[in-house]
C-alpha cells in the first residue's frame, strides 16, 4: 500500500499543478497500475482505484478520458463509479467505448442512460453483446431508425412480445429492418405474416433475396399461405384509368418505346408499365396483371421477349412484382431468357391471340393501337 499511498501523493501533486499533459500522465500511470493486475485485486482495491480514478476524471479533458474509456471498457472488474461517470458524459467518444462493451453497467443503468441522452448513446447500448427485453423497450420508445435496425440485427438482444410486434409494424416500409427481423429466430409464425404482409414491393423483394436460405424458405412458406388470390387482389387494386390516358398521350405523341418503359419500371410506376406492356406487346392490361401476381417467370418473358425487350428492360419488369423475387431467380429468368428465341417467343404470342379469338374471350381493357 505504500507506493499506491505514494502515487496518490503524485497525483494529488499533478491535479493540482493545472498541467493538462501532467494530469493526463498520471491518469495513464493509475491505469495502468490498475490494468497490469486488474484479475488480482480485491474489492476494497478496487474501490480505491475507483476513489482516485473518479476524482482526476474531475478534471481531465475528453481526449483523454476517451482513452481511458476506451481501455476501461473491457475490464470485468473496472471501478464501477467511474464507469458509470464515463457512460453519462455527453462525449459520445467518451461514453461510446463502455456503453456498448462494459461489462460493469446494469440494465437499471442503461436505462438510465437511454433516457437522459439521445441517439448516439442509443446506438452505441443497441450494440452490446447482450442485451434484456428491459433495455430493448426502452431503447424501442426512442423511435430511432438506425437504433431499431442495430437492435433488430442484434443476436444477443432479447424482446418483449409487444418489442417485437413494434418491430414488425416498423419494419413495413423499411427493407434493412425488415430483412433483420425476419432473420430473427424467436420470430413466431403469425408475426412473419404480418411482416411479409405488410410489406411494400421493395420490401418483398429484399427478404427474398436473402443470403439465408432458411429466411428465405420462412418468407416463400408466408407468400404461399397467402395465394395467388390475394396476390391478384393486390394487383386488382390498381387503378389503371389514369395512367392508361397519360400512356395513350405518349403513344399519340411517338413517344412510346422500350426506354419509356424501361424508365417506368425503374421508378416502380407499376400502372404506367402494364399499360405500355399492353401497348408494346399486343396484349391485355390483364394479362400482365396476372402475369406480374403469379409466380412463373415464363409467362412474362415470352410477351416481352417476342416484342424484343432487352435484359435490362426485361429485368426491371421482373422486379415489379407484388411479392418480390430474389436474387436467385433473377439469374435464373435471364438464363433462361437468353435461351428463348423470339421466334419461338412470336409463336407462343400468336397462339394465345388465336386462342382468345376462338373461345371469344374479351380482349379487356387494351387501348387503341
Amino acid at each position: 500500500m505504500s507506493a499506491r499511498q505514494s502515487l496518490i501523493g503524485e497525483l494529488e501533486a499533478a491535479l493540482q499543478s493545472g498541467s493538462r499533459d501532467r494530469r493526463t500522465t498520471a491518469l495513464r500511470a493509475v491505469t495502468d497500475l490498475f490494468l497490469s493486475n486488474a484479475e488480482r485485486y480485491d474489492d476494497e482495491q478496487i474501490q480505491l482505484f475507483d476513489d482516485v480514478l473518479l476524482q482526476m476524471t474531475r478534471q481531465i479533458e475528453s481526449k483523454a478520458l476517451a482513452e481511458l474509456s476506451g481501455r476501461l471498457a473491457p475490464v470485468a472488474n473496472a471501478p464501477t463509479l467511474v464507469i458509470r461517470r464515463l457512460a453519462a458524459d455527453d462525449d459520445i467518444k467518451v461514453a461510446g467505448p463502455v456503453l456498448e462493451h462494459s461489462p460493469r453497467l446494469s440494465s437499471s443503468d442503461l436505462v438510465e442512460i437511454t433516457r437522459a441522452h439521445g441517439e448516439s448513446h442509443a446506438l452505441a447500448i443497441s450494440g452490446r453483446a447482450k442485451l434484456d427485453t428491459l433495455v430493448t423497450d426502452v431503447l424501442l420508445e426512442k423511435k430511432l431508425q438506425e437504433v431499431d435496425r442495430r437492435l433488430a440485427g442484434n443476436s444477443g438482444a432479447a424482446f418483449s412480445d409487444q418489442g417485437l410486434s413494434t418491430l414488425v409494424q416498423r419494419a413495413e416500409g423499411d427493407e434493412v429492418l425488415a430483412e433483420r427481423v425476419s432473420a430473427r429466430r424467436e420470430i413466431t409464425p403469425e408475426l412473419m405474416q404480418q411482416l411479409v404482409t405488410r410489406a411494400t414491393e421493395k420490401v418483398r423483394a429484399r427478404l427474398l433475396a436473402s443470403r439465408d436460405p432458411q429466411q428465405q424458405a420462412r418468407v416463400r412458406q408466408v407468400l404461399a399461405s397467402l395465394g395467388n388470390e390475394t396476390a391478384r387482389e393486390m394487383a386488382g387494386r390498381k387503378d389503371f384509368a389514369q395512367a392508361q390516358r397519360r400512356v395513350q398521350e405518349m403513344h399519340d405523341a411517338g413517344q412510346l418505346n422500350e426506354n419509356a418503359l424501361l424508365e417506368f419500371a425503374q421508378a416502380r410506376r407499376f400502372e404506367e408499365t402494364i399499360c405500355i406492356l399492353s401497348l408494346l406487346c399486343n396484349c391485355p392490361i390483364e394479362l400482365f396483371e396476372r402475369l406480374l401476381a403469379g409466380t412463373d417467370n415464363s409467362g412474362l418473358l415470352i410477351p416481352c421477349k417476342a416484342a424484343g425487350f432487352a435484359w435490362t428492360t426485361m429485368s426491371a419488369i421482373l422486379r415489379l412484382r407484388p411479392q418480390g423475387i430474389s436474387e436467385m431467380d433473377i439469374a435464373q429468368a435471364r438464363t433462361d431468357y437468353q435461351q428463348l428465341t423470339r421466334a419461338s417467343a412470336e409463336r407462343v404470342v400468336r397462339f394465345w391471340h388465336v386462342r382468345e379469338t376462338t373461345a371469344r374471350e374479351p380482349a379487356g381493357s387494351t387501348m387503341v393501337q
